[in-house]
């Protein structure tokens, strides 16, 4: 295949609906020799901050020398954003010459999007012989197309409600599927809260015998006028320490990050204090609370809220770390989402709301069903535009060099317009 012909294969998998089960994904990956067998893995699993936790791992690893691979999910705009090595995403050529392998050795077997990408990201990884994989879990934990591997260590950064559909309508039975990643004996480092999520995962790594390291407790992060300070495992502390990326919550995020660090110098890794700090200056995770200007001045905010606890973060981030005469929000869901939770956190905050539909696909929730989810005064407000390049055009109208225009609610809608304002991530690269 060429890289279009790859790309739709690929695409037509997404044709077979989720499938939660390992036996399959094993059964593939023993008829491609295992390639997971030959990488030292990082497992990382939760609700939120998954990605950011990913992005600045890779970063320290690659500012301390080492050959670092990442494999996140969803991506933006290309499909290839999902595996990195270093600083350089999968080539068209690697892209479709590995998927015509997957291809072949189907051998017209039956196999999801998500197995086929996490197959692709194993192979490549294993082939380029890399020094560390990054797999960021898809969806849950226990029963994901990544959870095939025995990784260094395990992060769960926090639990909340998501995808109750697929994994449980409570904090305890997301969290009991979340915990299906712990592996016995392999260190655990989260950020749960003190709820029902943190009693299961303790609970789960005292039952596998997995050291287990919370933060707030084992490890902690703070910020002040220089900076942040993390206090890390056994006492170590890194005061006056860079944050590049916006929003209060990634005090937790890149606390996961540093303690994970740490864990792997236990280990016998070589990564000094001043490659944390190159790494952490040179982290980005684009679409989520990416800030930027135009040529023309105008403000820009792309976040992809796509729960209730991710429009928690946006908001207070909106309130503690920005300034601006007015907010213009366009937002765009998917219907299977919680609507009304997460519009009703960030939707008050603004002046203008721009209503759209965040991607051409049924799962996409229309605009006039994200109107009756707001109050009867943000209504009034709202105005509902169906296609997203004439959402972000009324937008861009409406708004002064001092407002803000806050793109949110959906990463597909984050894709198309970071896409139309930026340029895809693999521009620059074959």
């Amino acid at each position: 295949m060429n890289y279009q012909q790859a790309w739709q294969f690929l695409d037509q998998l997404q044709l077979f609906k989720i499938k939660l089960g390992l036996d399959s994904m094993k059964h593939f990956l023993e008829r491609l020799g295992n390639p997971q067998h030959h990488l030292q893995c990082i497992h990382i699993a939760g609700t939120n901050g998954k990605g950011s936790v990913g992005a600045t791992l890779h970063s320290i690893l690659c500012a301390a020398g080492y050959k670092t691979a990442f494999y996140t999910s969803p991506h933006l705009s290309s499909v290839r954003e999902r595996f990195k090595i270093n600083s350089a995403y999968i080539s068209k050529e690697d892209f479709a010459r590995l998927i015509t392998t997957i291809a072949a050795m189907l051998d017209g077997r039956q196999i999801t999007y998500f197995e086929c990408t996490t197959a692709l990201a194993l192979l490549w990884f294993a082939e380029q012989e890399v020094d560390c994989a990054i797999l960021e879990v898809g969806m849950g934990g226990r029963l994901d197309a990544t959870n095939v591997i025995m990784p260094l260590l395990s992060v769960i950064t926090n639990v909340s409600m998501d995808h109750e559909q697929h994994l449980g309508s409570s904090l305890a039975a997301i969290a009991a599927e979340k915990a299906g990643i712990i592996k016995a004996g392999v260190p655990v480092l989260s950020g749960v809260a003190a709820d029902a999520s943190g009693q299961v995962i303790s609970q789960t790594c005292a039952e596998r015998q997995a050291p287990f390291f919370l933060f707030g407790h084992d490890f902690d992060g703070s910020s002040d006028n220089a900076g942040w300070k993390y206090r890390g495992i056994d006492g170590m502390l890194l005061p006056d320490l860079p944050m590049p990326l916006y929003g209060q919550h990634q005090l937790s995020n890149c606390s996961l990050a540093l303690a994970a660090i740490q864990l792997l110098c236990q280990q016998g890794w070589s990564i000094s204090e001043e490659q944390i700090r190159i790494g952490l200056s040179q982290t980005r995770w684009p679409g989520r609370l990416e800030y930027f200007r135009t040529a023309q001045g105008q403000q820009f905010l792309l976040d992809g809220a796509h729960n209730p606890a991710g429009a928690v973060a946006l908001r207070d981030a909106l309130q503690r770390d920005f300034s601006y005469k007015r907010l213009i929000l366009v937002w765009g869901a998917m219907a299977d989402k919680d609507i009304k939770a997460a519009l009703s956190e960030v939707a008050p905050l603004a002046d203008v709301i721009i209503l759209t539909k965040a991607a051409d696909s049924e799962r996409a929730a229309a605009p006039e069903q994200l109107q009756v989810a707001l109050s009867e005064d943000l209504q009034a407000k709202a105005i509902c535009i169906t296609f997203p390049e004439k959402a972000i055009l009324q937008a861009s109208t409406l708004a002064d060099k001092d407002d803000l225009i806050c793109i949110s609610g959906s990463l597909y809608l984050i894709g198309a317009a970071r896409s139309l304002l930026l340029g895809d991530l693999t521009d620059d690269e074959k």
